[in-house]
């Protein structure tokens, strides 16, 4: 596709007025009508956000001796979340653009610490199925084999299908807390005990819950324990942009130590340009998810999450029990926090398609990620679902009745972006 630049500019509310209309047939999140992708924290959240960004719209963390503001920011975010990750004081981190990137570097970090300490050149790494695609894109972009293993039947990843797979080539065995297809808890403490007796690293994805299982647990919900706390972890990916709230994009990578983070860095001093390091994957990175962060935690503090989490999971259990009652229809696994899974009852004579429900539930204005196998309909509930609840239950129990007996041709389960 090839398509001329305007010779001449146009107003600013043109401009504006254009990217307004584009914006209509995008879900509606401001609604609450979609499970996932976007999360609201409520008005002021917005306002401060918006204010942090407006402040640092064209900040480069690129280079924080040029801006000091930006590294103060990182250091404090990463802090604060090392914090609530019971990490050590040792612990350390960085600021990514999302939960791939931190993925990405806590793969890299794994095999470049098995290089240097182990002398691996074959690296490999082990996965349960359940396992974020990120970690496959870390196997194929940094040359490591990657060692998928099934789930138990409660949707866990198992271990002992992990143990047979180690080597000596392993460098990273991988949880995740939760796991976000069903939203259950992967036995940490296991996997953790595993990657150590082979002195190779273990990585928590807390990308869906590291801004959750903690406030979870301070609610004094049951909580497996499975951050800094457990010997053996030695980084944890935690989204920000997700149940922390902040706008995109922003990750936090943290690693046990100093030396261990060391490893994910990029240095090169034979450039004409100079010295040249990077923490992470970008060079130039945005100051402005980072300032929102930055602003929207320090507005929230402790209290402002609990409050959110507290309703989030409000909502999450009047979701699961208003599926449990429709003929039909049934939650996958027992997930106990803010992600859940719809799938029909394998026994049903006239088994519901999973993929036409969610077809007509769309029409409704609700939207849902399409999953497979089993065929499923993903839900990431927060605060931003408050007061829709039931109208959805509502919604969803005269859509199960609509699309019994039909299917639909189209079986895509898209997570992606693609032309």
């Amino acid at each position: 596709m090839v398509q001329q630049l305007g010779q001449s500019g146009r107003s600013v509310d043109d401009v504006i007025d254009d990217l307004a209309a584009k914006r209509s047939n995008d879900v509606k999140w401001e609604d609450g009508r979609t499970f996932g992708m976007i999360y609201d924290g409520g008005p002021s959240v917005h306002e401060v956000a918006e204010r942090a960004a407006k402040l640092y719209l064209h900040e480069n963390a690129l280079n924080t001796k040029a801006f000091p503001s930006l590294g103060a920011i990182q250091s404090e975010v990463v802090a604060w979340t090392a914090g609530l990750l019971h990490g050590p004081e040792t612990a350390a981190g960085f600021l990514t653009s999302g939960g791939t990137e931190s993925i990405l570097c806590g793969v890299k970090a794994a095999r470049e610490r098995a290089k240097a300490e182990r002398g691996i050149t074959a690296p490999e790494m082990i996965v349960a199925e359940s396992a974020h695609a990120a970690f496959h894109k870390a196997a194929h972009l940094f040359g490591l084999t990657l060692h998928k293993v099934p789930v138990r039947d409660d949707w866990t990843a198992d271990v002992e299908a992990m143990a047979e797979k180690i080597n000596d080539n392993t460098v990273l065995l991988v949880g995740s807390a939760p796991q976000y297809p069903q939203g259950v808890v992967d036995d940490i403490p296991a996997i953790a005990a595993l990657a150590s007796s082979i002195d190779a690293n273990c990585h928590v994805d807390a990308c869906m819950g590291g801004f959750v299982l903690p406030f979870v647990e301070m609610l004094g919900r049951d909580v497996p324990v499975w951050d800094f706390r457990v010997a053996g972890v030695s980084s944890i990916s935690a989204d920000i942009h997700k149940l922390g709230y902040a706008p995109k994009g922003v990750s936090v990578i943290l690693h046990r130590t100093k030396e261990l983070r060391r490893y994910q860095t990029f240095i090169f001093d034979q450039w004409l340009g100079g010295f040249y390091a990077s923490p992470n994957l970008q060079g130039t990175r945005s100051g402005l998810p980072m300032a929102a962060a930055w602003a929207v935690m320090s507005h929230l503090g402790i209290d402002g999450y609990l409050e959110l989490t507290r309703v989030t999971l409000a909502n999450a259990d009047q979701m699961r029990a208003g599926v449990a009652e429709i003929d039909g229809i049934r939650v996958l696994g027992d997930g106990q926090y803010h992600l859940l899974a719809m799938a029909n009852e394998p026994d049903d004579p006239n088994p519901i398609d999973m993929f036409a429900l969610g077809d007509a539930l769309e029409a409704k204005g609700w939207f849902h990620d399409r999953q497979t196998p089993p065929d499923s309909l993903h839900s990431t509930v927060s605060n931003s679902n408050t007061g829709v609840i039931d109208r959805y239950l509502e919604d969803l129990a005269a859509c199960v009745a609509e699309v019994r007996g039909t299917s639909t041709e189209d079986r895509s389960t898209n997570y992606a972006t693609l032309e």
